[in-house]
């Protein structure tokens, strides 16, 4: 009963975070063990991805790093497939996500969003051969997405974002065919083989484009438009309103104090924590 309540309380906005989240099975879970089990993801630079040294690293993995710290434990990482880190239904098997996950309807429905920690803006992106200049150009091209994601929902005109003041999703491109990959960078190992040679274009996140022209990839991504603009969050499993809004006000306090511009400065080199 008292779970019930606050959770209907939590979603009217009538318990603040910091209030509400000083309990909870999952906090009393990662507090014995001295250990938060964070699900991401290990090949999506810069967003996370293993170095040189086989480390993981990048912008997510120093974000749970931060989260962890300031709860006073450690970290340890788990790379399950997306489908697995956004499916819900954990069994305590990782205390948390934090994959550049998008707030969708579908998946409110099986995870809970704990706290917007940065935003991103979908781009198209051509090879550097390309002679496209617009969406517009794109129309009956063959496009690549990663499955699972809101590339994918976005090409395939099902995309519902479920986050307030984020603006409608226009749909005015009609590919000829779409590609799916398994992982974030496929697209573009295809895409750099020439213009429609597999494929015509890619829509990713502007953060993960900029990466692939950064390590020399052939590609650029079309000037002034973006597919959409999505907020990223981070997730928890259903059943423990306790825990979620503990990360909630962590996650506010990273805002506050400035650490999410700093971090989304040094991974990316611009401030996209607003």
């Amino acid at each position: 009963m008292r779970k019930r309540f606050l959770g209907t309380m939590l979603a009217l906005g009538l318990v603040s975070a910091a209030g509400a989240a000083q309990a909870g099975p999952t906090m009393d879970r990662v507090t014995k063990a001295g250990e938060m089990k964070v699900a991401t993801n290990s090949g999506w630079p810069p967003q996370s991805y293993l170095d040189d040294n086989n480390k993981l690293v990048g912008f997510d993995v120093d974000v749970a790093n931060e989260i962890a710290k300031r709860l006073g434990v450690k970290v340890s990482f788990e790379t399950p497939e997306w489908n697995v880190m956004t499916g819900g239904r954990w069994h305590g098997r990782f205390d948390v996500a934090v994959g550049s996950i998008t707030p969708t309807k579908a998946r409110s429905q099986v995870i809970d969003f704990a706290g917007i920690y940065y935003f991103s803006p979908y781009v198209f992106v051509v090879h550097k051969d390309s002679k496209a200049t617009s969406r517009d150009d794109l129309n009956g091209k063959k496009i690549g997405v990663e499955t699972g994601t809101t590339s994918e929902d976005y090409i395939n005109r099902r995309l519902e974002i479920d986050a307030p003041g984020v603006a409608p999703i226009q749909y005015t491109l009609t590919p000829g065919e779409v590609k799916t990959y398994a992982d974030s960078m496929l697209p573009f190992d295809d895409l750099r083989l020439g213009d429609g040679v597999r494929v015509h274009a890619v829509i990713a996140p502007e953060q993960t484009a900029q990466n692939a022209i950064k390590n020399k990839y052939p590609v650029k991504i079309l000037p002034g438009d973006a597919a959409f603009k999505e907020p990223l969050v981070v997730v928890t499993d259903k059943g423990d309103p306790e825990w979620t809004a503990k990360l909630g006000s962590i996650i506010q306090s990273m805002k506050d104090d400035g650490t999410l511009s700093k971090l989304t400065t040094k991974w990316y080199g611009n401030d996209y924590s607003k």
